[in-house]
């Protein structure tokens, strides 16, 4: 027994937790990353840290599993592809502080949201979460079913690197900024 508001609320989630989670998910990698990456200074920190942020989104995939959501409801993030870009921006500028920023800001937020559809790809099909985890909804006949406009010009990859891309900057600066505070 399956209502059309289950596909819906499936497929919407899915796009637009995409668009939301990839900004977010960007800014937060930009500043963590770079600020441990500074405040070490070794390239390869980044990644590290990458890596730890995985291994936590690992834990609260399983919190919202346990609440009685789909497995793939909550898509882990794939923040080390992007972390990797973020050293390597640092290592081949010879650590240049600024180009971390401005370089690998820039490349975490373009790349995070490309990973991530790749990962989004990889996710069973909204109408089949539907039939296996129907949401409590109007009955079917009142049900509304939204038009298909748009279908491929509005781009949730286009939308969430270009906002990425724009508030990943500012974030690494603020990451590195954190580094240099003094009580002097």
């Amino acid at each position: 027994n399956i209502n059309a508001g289950d596909y819906i609320f499936y497929t919407d989630w899915m796009w637009t937790s995409f668009v939301v989670f990839s900004v977010s998910q960007s800014t937060m990698l930009a500043v963590g990353a770079i600020y441990y990456m500074l405040f070490t200074g070794v390239p390869g920190t980044a990644t590290y840290y990458a890596t730890i942020m995985t291994i936590y989104t690992w834990v609260a995939k399983g919190a919202w599993f346990a609440l009685g959501y789909p497995y793939d409801f909550v898509v882990v993030p794939v923040w080390i592809p992007s972390a990797m870009l973020l050293d390597l921006s640092y290592w081949a500028t010879r650590r240049n502080k600024h180009a971390a920023i401005l370089i690998g800001g820039t490349m975490v937020g373009l790349s995070l949201p490309l990973f991530n559809m790749v990962n989004l790809l990889l996710v069973r099909d909204p109408l089949e979460v539907a039939f296996k985890y129907p949401r409590p909804t109007l009955p079917a006949y009142m049900t509304p079913i939204e038009p298909q406009v748009g279908k491929f010009c509005n781009s949730p990859v286009a939308l969430g690197s270009g906002a990425g891309a724009v508030l990943t900057v500012p974030m690494a600066a603020l990451g590195a900024k954190l580094n240099t505070w003094t009580y002097r």
